[in-house]
């Protein structure tokens, strides 16, 4: 059995016999050309039996046919068709297959929106603040990105305000009306932006992604203030031509006052009483309910740009282009007190969340904060080229504040710090008209005349301050003293040793540190000028000094040899050494040198 031939050898089936080969369609014949040798049939075959029913297609927009092809075609590259064998539908267009198809159709490209939330902080803060007895008990944020997790809301770093520098660019974003954006303001929920253009219209942003919602056409002429009322159910809109309007939660307008002003509000603030300032030299009070004028307080000597009522107390204060800042009581509406430390107009005023404070600036470039409890000026800033144009107090530090200037710059302040402490220079195009924080302190927006608005939001952790043109801070974070994050290694500068050459100095005191009183002014150790005439000479160790002080009389020149010798053996014996100079008390005495007598 195993010696025979294996070709002879019996085996029985592995499975179930073979169907028998299918039978080709009837009219297949028509369609396909002569097998050549060694070519495989291209496309299934039909099976025996009538054809299968019709699938209907939805032609597309970019089809060339509306007519599908009958099932039973099967389509071959040209070499291979017979030349004779026609299909009985030659005559209609042929199916555009690649026109029908999803590639062809033009894609838009989709890019990825950049958005800001702060709901992981908030829900971070509210978990761990059970925990916490203090701020010693808060998690360190390492300079990392991964310590991003760690981040809490700007109100747990209430003694830590350099956390909340909102100076990192995060979105413009722009009308199809390009106009200026003359005020900002975000909704009491955070959710939502509101602007105010030059064209009186009203455009919302959503505060997330920052992508746009809605725009209203709100005022006839450009909206120039915006305020929200404390019960935050409330929206009070001025214009250019005087109107006051009233606005719900849904952009709903419910009153106009037409005749409020006679001429621009420039400045609103509401409570259950509400004022207005416009550039008729009055500042009005106004009753919310019935939307009637109570009194008109003047004093101004010009056009009122601006008006801001306390916090908790019947005080109102009013800058104008008369250069001065009022205090107002709104109750009786006497004038209680006026500042004169600005030169030039002032174009903002803002009061502290303490009740204490009132922050102004002006067109001479100068930002100044009083302290109504005093009556005097506190502290004045500096820093800003252009006109002061727009300041806004955090909402949860009391001592921070941003600042917005003609040239489109944007600076950061601390109480206590007269130099600014973020400096954004590019900031805008041009002028920055307002700027608004976040109801949670973590965004700041600004409105300028370039006709945009930015948002700007905190640093994370490993972020570094100069991540792009805008950010031209003075600060320095993690990515820029860490060359592997892309920013430079700060350098010490090498500081100048003391003198070892004795002088006519103190002791323990240098040559550049300033003027000893009878010795002369103290010369720098490098000199330009002295350095490139030549290394081997010194610079003198300090300056020629004039001649000695004459002593009481008449001139010598008018006396004689006589009188001359009698006067100076009359002189004291600290005065007849004339040749020396005059030497402070609390310095040995310097002796005269003689010559050695062989």
């Amino acid at each position: 059995m195993y010696g025979g031939d294996p070709q002879h050898i019996q085996r029985p089936p592995l499975g179930p016999p073979l169907p028998p080969p299918p039978q080709q369609h009837p009219n297949a014949h028509q369609f396909h050309h002569q097998q050549q040798p060694h070519d495989f049939p291209r496309g299934p075959h039909l099976p025996p039996g009538p054809p299968p029913p019709q699938i209907m297609r939805q032609p597309s927009a970019s089809s060339t046919t509306l007519n599908p092809p009958p099932p039973d075609f099967h389509h071959h590259h040209q070499q291979h068709q017979h030349p004779s064998a026609q299909p009985p539908f030659s005559g209609q267009p042929p199916y555009d297959a690649h026109a029908d198809s999803f590639a062809a159709k033009r894609m838009r490209k989709i890019g990825q929106r950049r958005a800001v939330d702060y709901t992981s902080t908030v829900v971070r803060y509210v978990q761990a603040r059970m925990f916490q007895r203090d701020s010693r008990d808060r998690t360190v944020l390492q300079p990392s990105p991964a310590a991003a997790i760690d981040m809490l809301p700007a109100v747990a770093y209430g003694d830590n305000p350099s956390t909340s520098f909102a100076a990192k660019f995060v979105h413009t974003s722009l009308n199809k009306n390009r106009c200026s954006i003359n005020r900002v303001l975000w909704t009491p929920s955070g959710r939502r932006l509101i602007t105010g253009s030059q064209s009186g219209e009203f455009t919302l942003w959503n505060g997330q992604s920052f992508n746009f919602e809605m725009i209203l056409q709100a005022h006839e002429q450009a909206v120039r203030s915006m305020i929200w009322s404390y019960n935050e159910n409330w929206m009070v809109t001025g214009d250019d031509g005087g109107a006051i309007k009233y606005w719900q939660n849904n952009m709903n307008n419910v009153k106009a006052n037409k005749s409020a002003h006679k001429e621009s509000v420039r400045g609103l603030r509401t409570d259950l009483k509400f004022c207005s300032c416009s550039d008729d030299t009055t500042v009005k009070v106004w009753d919310f309910a019935r939307c009637q004028e109570e009194r008109s307080l003047s004093g101004h000597g010009w056009d009122v740009k601006c008006v801001d009522w306390h916090p908790t107390k019947s005080l109102l204060v009013s800058g104008g282009k008369d250069n001065l800042v009022k205090l107002w009581d709104a109750k009786s509406g006497r004038e209680l007190c006026s500042f004169h430390g600005h030169k030039n107009t002032v174009l903002c005023v803002k009061w502290n969340q303490n009740g204490n404070w009132v922050l102004t600036a002006s067109k001479d470039q100068i930002i100044k904060l009083y302290d109504i409890r005093a009556m005097k000026e506190l502290e004045s800033f500096r820093g800003h080229r252009k006109d002061v144009t727009a300041l806004a107090w955090h909402p949860f530090h009391e001592e921070y504040f941003v600042s917005g200037s003609f040239d489109g710059s944007i600076f950061h302040w601390l109480v206590g710090h007269e130099t600014p402490q973020v400096e954004i220079q590019n900031a805008h195009d041009n002028s920055v008209w307002d700027l608004a924080w976040h109801p949670i302190g973590y965004l700041l927006c600004s409105g300028g005349n370039d006709h945009a608005t930015k948002f700007w939001c905190r640093n994370r952790p490993g972020d570094p301050i100069r991540d792009n043109k805008f950010n031209l801070g003075q600060n320095q974070g993690f990515g820029d003293q860490n060359p592997a994050m892309g920013g430079r290694v700060s350098v010490p500068f090498p500081v100048a040793e003391a003198p070892t050459t004795p002088g006519p100095f103190g002791p323990g005191l240098a040559r550049n540190e300033g003027t000893i009183p009878g010795i002369g002014v103290a010369m720098p150790l490098n000199i330009a000028s002295l350095d490139s005439a030549g290394q081997d000479q010194k610079p003198p160790i300090s300056m020629p000094l004039g001649p000695p002080p004459l002593p009481p009389g008449p001139h010598p020149s008018l006396l004689g040899k006589q009188q001359n010798a009698q006067q100076h053996q009359n002189l004291p014996p600290q005065q007849q050494t004339s040749s020396l100079p005059l030497q402070p008390p609390n310095l040995p005495q310097m002796q005269q040198h003689l010559p050695m007598v062989a």
